[in-house]
């Protein structure tokens, strides 16, 4: 594929995927929606956040069960609105405990 040609796929996969982003900022920008719908979209990002991050958590130690047991370390820390950084090492030294216990 010859550079002229791979610089057209490229604006053109730019194109594609920003008319579906634009189009409901267009369409509906002085829509109101109702409580439900809104609190709803509320929750998406963090809904796609623990999709991505959640495989990882799986994967991470080479045991579930002590990996599990640091993500519900984490999530206990985070309930609690702890910084992040206490939120992630928390779950760091939960995974390493249930590493060395089990």
């Amino acid at each position: 594929m010859s550079r002229e040609e791979m610089v057209l796929l490229v604006i053109f996969m730019a194109i594609v995927t920003y008319i579906p982003r634009m189009l409901p900022i267009v369409l509906f920008k002085d829509a109101k929606l109702p409580h439900f719908w809104r609190a709803f979209f509320s929750y998406i990002p963090y809904a796609a956040l623990a999709s991505l991050i959640f495989p990882g958590i799986i994967y991470s130690t080479g045991n579930m069960y002590s990996a599990l047991f640091g993500a519900v370390i984490s999530v206990i820390l985070a309930y609690y609105r702890l910084n992040v950084i206490i939120v992630v090492f928390g779950g760091i030294l939960g995974a390493y405990i249930a590493q060395m216990l089990i």
